[in-house]
């Protein structure tokens, strides 16, 4: 019997939303993307939950695209490009604009798309051993829709410092950089993060933090939709051109890029 892609639970009015493919590094794949964003809607509509923990199993939080799915994207048309970009921007914005708290547990390596899902959380827990990375320029792609919500978490400047190198960087420097809350030991994260989510349910009002999360949300950031709207179609576009295709087939074939 083959294991679910997700894992859901509750308990103490916490949601456990578990990445399960620890065999491909939890990487990314509509199929996954689309489970993401059904059980962040289930948790959202569930009565008995107040907050949410986001976290994977095996030793990466998330190694970004699916090798497989970038082989089928060298195919795709600029419709299907268009459309699977929404189903990222759509994750993305279920998780930044859900009413109730969702908390990342980042246990391992968390690069391009599955960093970018980490970013969207509320508050981050990381262990040390974590690294942390927007790597789609060095394969010929762009960071189009977190661009969007990291550039509302830290400065312009190591924005660009992080997105336009693409190098991956510690949990300290992503707790320095302002994208990370808390870094903390492996031994002790599922403790420290399920206690801190805990505080939240006794200590808070639902509804507070409720309408808390939306005025920073929606009153913060008034042309965020817009820029999701802008970085689809660029996402869609850029999936289009010869650096993307050369990129992506080197990265495939495990060969070096020249850029």
């Amino acid at each position: 019997m083959t294991e679910p892609l997700v894992l859901y639970s509750v308990a103490d009015r916490i949601a456990t939303i578990t990445i399960n493919r620890p065999e491909k590094r939890n990487a990314l794949n509509p199929e996954l993307v689309k489970l993401l964003t059904e059980n962040m809607l289930e948790a959202a509509d569930d009565d008995e939950v107040k907050v949410i923990i986001l976290k994977a199993n095996g030793t990466s939080f998330s190694a970004g695209a699916d090798l497989a799915y970038l082989q089928e994207l060298q195919q795709f048309t600029y419709e299907e490009n268009l459309a699977d970009s929404n189903n990222l921007k759509n994750l993305f914005t279920t998780i930044y604009y859900l009413p109730k708290v969702v908390i990342a547990q980042v246990e391992g390596h968390a690069i391009a798309g599955g960093c970018g899902l980490a970013t969207v959380c509320d508050l981050i827990f990381s262990v040390p051993e974590a690294k942390f990375g927007y790597t789609e320029v060095k394969l010929g792609f762009v960071p189009a829709l977190v661009a969007c919500f990291l550039l509302r978490k830290t400065s312009e400047t190591i924005a660009k410092q992080i997105l336009l190198t693409g190098d991956l960087f510690t949990a300290e420097q992503a707790l320095a950089y302002g994208l990370i809350n808390f870094v903390t030991n492996k031994e002790t994260i599922d403790q420290n993060t399920r206690e801190f989510a805990l505080n939240l349910c006794h200590q808070a009002s639902t509804n507070s933090l409720m309408v808390t999360k939306q005025i920073i949300g929606q009153t913060t950031n008034e042309k965020l939709e817009k820029s999701l709207e802008l970085a689809v179609q660029i996402n869609a576009r850029v999936r289009d051109s010869d650096d993307f295709k050369k990129g992506i087939s080197a990265f495939v074939n495990k060969e070096n890029i020249n850029w």
